[in-house]
């Protein structure tokens, strides 16, 4: 189906996506060089843009990095996260900066990857929590920036899905 050259906001690589046709859905398998060691966020963004310097799509008075892919794709009916079909599981980078992934998921598909104006693979700077917070440290529930996000952070690196 494609790869995805990922840079970071200086436009160094750091590291390739592959996303391959599997039977009901698609395999997302990463490889990730020139990171602080650590987890990630790892997510597929709704937008086949990754300016360093970008408006979002939604709201250009936002600008930041990265903000030209969009949001996460979206699960159905509009579901908050960790239900967009573009919340991957988190990404571990090891002592030396490198890490490796394989992800299997039907939430995919190429009529959502390959659309219009196509999709990112985008790392962020920290790890999802997957909207996973105890009622004990909030009483009300995950915040909307939780479950819009994942409180993942900024976008550190990213790549466009582009067609073999």
């Amino acid at each position: 189906m494609g790869t995805a050259a990922l840079a970071g906001v200086d436009g160094g690589s750091v590291g390739e996506v592959r996303v391959v046709p599997t039977d009901g859905g698609v395999q997302i398998d990463a490889d990730v060089e020139n990171l602080e060691p650590g987890f990630y966020g790892f997510h597929v963004h709704q937008v086949g843009e990754c300016e360093a310097e970008s408006a979002a799509p939604d709201d250009p008075s936002d600008t930041g990095a990265f903000l030209s892919a969009g949001s996460h794709i979206p699960g159905e009916g509009g579901a908050d996260h960790p239900g967009h079909a573009g919340d991957l599981p988190t990404l571990l980078v090891n002592e030396d900066g490198s890490g490796s992934m394989t992800v299997i998921t039907d939430r995919l598909d190429e009529s959502l990857l390959m659309d219009d104006d196509g999709s990112a693979i985008m790392i962020h700077a920290d790890p999802d929590n997957f909207a996973n917070i105890p009622e004990r440290y909030a009483s009300e529930g995950p915040d909307e920036d939780t479950t819009a996000t994942g409180d993942a952070g900024d976008r550190l690196a990213c790549g466009v899905i582009e067609a073999p």
